[in-house]
């Protein structure tokens, strides 16, 4: 083994690969270290424990999915917003098979805050760009949105509707782009 340090980056990316080659049960300290060419001990000096590192790969394999677009035009409309966020879906899914549902129903079901808060924070933030993406359109027809219909609650629908699509693993966005159209434009 090499005993030299080596970085949370480098912990992380040896985390995600090996739950992409193998599932989640192929990480552990023990493994981790392994990949990396360092001591158990060595990942201990980062990560107190496995729940804390699986929360970080977490965390790192949500950011790699919906790192932020460098074309900022993604943003500009609802149509174009949503093909993005379900060609990432795609991407998610073929680099890390099972991770939506497996660790959106492992959180829920185990009750591993710490996992739990972290997924929540990033649907959050991916609700919260939906709410903003849909009051920044200047193609909505006006008066769609109301005291009785809001931008927030078609972004809850939408919102579902991804997270049905990551259950079915069925990343086609063309029934959701229809709907959008037919409600929006």
């Amino acid at each position: 083994m090499n005993h030299l340090a080596t970085s949370k980056e480098d912990i992380l990316a040896a985390s995600r690969e090996l739950i992409k080659e193998n599932g989640w049960a192929a990480v552990s300290i023990r493994a981790v270290a392994s990949r990396c060419s360092v001591s158990a001990g060595t990942i201990y000096n980062y990560y107190e424990s496995k729940a804390v590192l699986l929360s970080d790969t977490i965390e790192s394999i949500w950011h790699e999915i919906f790192f932020h677009s460098q074309d900022e035009q993604v943003f500009d409309d609802v149509t174009t917003c949503i093909l993005w966020i379900y060609e990432r879906l795609q991407y998610g899914n073929k680099q890390f098979p099972g991770f939506f549902s497996l660790h959106s129903f492992g959180f829920m079901r185990e009750e591993r805050t710490d996992g739990k808060k972290r997924m929540m924070q990033t649907w959050g933030h991916i609700l919260n760009g939906l709410c903003d993406v849909l009051k920044n359109d200047s193609k909505i027809r006006p008066n769609v949105f109301d005291q009785q219909f809001t931008e927030k609650q078609f972004a809850d629908i939408l919102f579902s509707l991804m997270l049905v699509s990551m259950i079915r693993q069925d990343y086609d966005p063309s029934q959701i782009v229809m709907l959008i159209n037919k409600t929006l434009y």
